[in-house]
């Protein structure tokens, strides 16, 4: 019996299937080691054989079992080369991907979990499996995806999110945290921890703090001047009814704008912003923390601790401690 079938599509990021690979094979050889069994693994594609990915690389694969019986495996997507929407539908149209997704829906139906990362998600959703499910994706592709699954509750904020027997996770390097995950629930804590160490991967609960509010906007102008209007006047950011009076809206077409756009409310694209602002600053400066909140409106340094934590999964000492960790191994 398989414990994870590694679904691969060409030109998937060969660095999300390398890393999947590298970390099951780094648990096969630790798990002797950690006193659990040794977890077992495919690599399948629609046609099998040797499977062309980005950039001239290429995988062996074997041929995706179509109506297999008994498969308790987690099936895993790497992270695909599906950078924006257009490419996302473009992606999602043709024959392989199709092919995938009634495989995925085949095997959720009996019983079997699935996992993807970045833009591969959008095979879950095409499969019908994130509605009314908690999830995430590459996080500028986060409107496109909360748009196509309404039901479903996308978190562009989280790494990884697991709801029943589906797990999804952020842009592509976000396979490494999914791929912890997945050890650390289906081989337990100890292998898990053993495969961080050996490999120095550190899981990242958060995506927030790699988010740039106009980016996530894809393109949307009104945002991209929401968000210029709010750094531009920190720490002292206008509320947000005076937001809307100042681009000539009611507050709540305003909010029905931004959440169109990034699928975030007014406030917390203003919390966005913020965020952005702090982390330049702690990475960028010798201020104190109590300093950077200051810069960007909180009064002292426990709210701004508490929006880093909730929102980025981190404490601002750990921003801080990046910088002076690069600023000692300087010449």
């Amino acid at each position: 019996m398989w414990d994870f079938t590694v679904v691969v599509l060409a030109g998937a990021y060969p660095s999300s299937v390398a890393v999947t690979l590298d970390m099951l094979a780094a648990a096969a050889a630790l798990a002797p080691r950690a006193g659990v069994a040794v977890p077992r693994w495919r690599v399948c594609s629609v046609a099998g054989g040797l499977l062309p990915l980005q950039g001239g690389m290429a995988v062996q694969t074997t041929v995706l079992p179509q109506r297999a019986r008994n498969d308790r495996s987690t099936w895993l997507l790497p992270g695909l080369g599906w950078q924006t929407p257009g490419s996302v539908q473009q992606g999602l149209a043709t024959l392989e991907a199709e092919q995938v997704v009634a495989a995925l829906a085949r095997h959720a139906r009996g019983g079997g979990a699935v996992a993807a990362s970045c833009s591969a998600v959008f095979l879950l959703q095409a499969a019908g499996l994130l509605a009314g499910r908690r999830a995430t994706t590459t996080w500028w592709l986060a409107p496109l995806l909360q748009r196509l699954a309404p039901t479903a509750r996308v978190d562009a904020d989280r790494m990884v999110c697991e709801d029943g027997p589906v797990l999804s996770a952020g842009a592509a390097f976000a396979q490494t945290d999914l791929m912890l995950h997945l050890l650390r629930a289906r081989c337990g804590s100890a292998l898990a921890d053993a495969v961080s160490r050996m490999l120095l991967v550190d899981a990242r609960q958060a995506q927030a703090p790699f988010i740039v509010p106009e980016v996530l906007a894809s393109g949307n102008d009104l945002v991209a001047r929401l968000a210029a209007r709010v750094e531009a006047a920190l720490p002292h950011p206008p509320g947000i009814a005076a937001l809307a009076q100042e681009f000539c809206m009611s507050e709540r077409t305003l909010a029905r704008h931004v959440r169109r756009a990034t699928g975030k409310s007014p406030l917390a694209l203003v919390q966005s912003v913020k965020l952005r602002r702090a982390r330049a600053l702690l990475e960028g400066s010798r201020m104190t923390v109590d300093q950077v909140a200051e810069a960007v409106g909180y009064q002292d340094a426990t709210a701004l601790r508490r929006l880093m934590k909730r929102v980025a999964g981190a404490n601002p000492s750990r921003f801080r401690a990046a910088t002076n960790l690069a600023s000692s191994l300087s010449p």
